[in-house]
C-alpha cells in the first residue's frame, strides 16, 4: 500500500515541512495538533476551546484519511499548565471515553505562547462489519 500525506492546508505544514497526517498501510499517524482554527487562523483563548478545536481538526483529518476516532489506539496530550489537566479531562472523555486508547499526558512548553494544548494520535484501521 502506498504512503499518503494528508494536509489541512495550514501554512505551518509547508513552512515546517510536515503533514497533518501520514497514512501507511492500515496506520494513520496524526501530527501534534494545536487549537488553531485553520480556516480563520484564530487561536481560541481557553484551553477547553483549544481542546475542542484540536479534536475537531483531528477528527476531520482522520475522516479525510479514511479513518475515524474509533480507530485511535494511542494519544499523546501536551498541556502548558498542570491546572489544565482537570479542565480538559471531561472533553477528552467525551471523545475517547468509549474508545479508551492508550494515552499519555505531559505538562510542558509548546511552540508558541498562545498554545495551551497539543494532541497527537495514532490510529489503526479496523475491519468493520459489512466491509
Amino acid at each position: 500500500m502506498t504512503r499518503r500525506l494528508i494536509s489541512t492546508g495550514s501554512p505551518f505544514e509547508k513552512t515546517a515541512g510536515y503533514s497533518r497526517a501520514v497514512v501507511d498501510g492500515d496506520w494513520c499517524f496524526v501530527a501534534g495538533t494545536t487549537g488553531y482554527d485553520y480556516d480563520s487562523m484564530i487561536m481560541p483563548e481557553s484551553v477547553e476551546e483549544q481542546a475542542r478545536t484540536c479534536l475537531a481538526t483531528i477528527e476531520k483529518t482522520l475522516k479525510d484519511a479514511g479513518f475515524s476516532l474509533a480507530d485511535v489506539v494511542r494519544t499523546h496530550y501536551y498541556v502548558t499548565d498542570r491546572a489544565y489537566v482537570q479542565r480538559v479531562y471531561p472533553i477528552l472523555g467525551e471523545h475517547f471515553g468509549s474508545i479508551r486508547p492508550a494515552a499519555t499526558m505531559l505538562v510542558c512548553d509548546l511552540a508558541e505562547p498562545e498554545m495551551k494544548i497539543e494532541i497527537e494520535v495514532t490510529a489503526l484501521k479496523r475491519i468493520r462489519a459489512g466491509a
